[in-house]
């Protein structure tokens, strides 16, 4: 006999090891954003480059990664670590939101403006730049 009723969901606590593979990677990922930023300042009223190639570069890493990770297995906790937590910490579009904001607000609109328009623009070309090469190297040189 058969019953309708959906599966119960899995205790909250099952999900503990996910959620701590997020945090650590998330904590590694910010970190290592945070560390570009010390080392390549952005000065007031400056195109902020170095958030700018973080978030382009992060966005490549993505594309790149979870076309591998859809054709190779994997330990269950490696997307939520590395994908979820350290590309999700490196990457950082509050940031850019904050620095267009600061831009626009200092009077440098010009500038934040391009900024608006070539982050996502440059990230999106990225992420499927990435995931076509990627996608193209697994398959032997055919798209797919």
């Amino acid at each position: 006999m058969t019953t309708d009723r959906p599966a119960e969901p899995p205790p909250a606590w099952s999900q503990a090891p996910v959620v701590a593979a997020v945090a650590l990677g998330g904590g590694t990922g910010a970190a290592a954003r945070y560390a570009a930023t010390l080392c390549w300042p952005t000065g007031p009223g400056g195109f902020p480059w170095t958030v700018f190639w973080v978030n382009v570069a992060g966005c490549a890493v993505i594309g790149a990664f979870m076309t591998l990770t859809d054709v190779w297995p994997v330990h269950r906790l490696l997307r939520p670590f590395f994908g979820t937590g350290v590309l999700g910490g490196f990457t950082t579009f509050s940031t850019f939101a904050v620095d267009f904001e600061r831009l626009t607000a200092t009077g440098h609109l010009t500038t934040g403006l391009a900024y608006l328009a070539a982050t996502p623009l440059a990230a999106l070309t990225a992420v499927w730049l990435a995931a076509a090469g990627t996608r193209r190297v697994l398959t032997g040189g055919r798209f797919s």
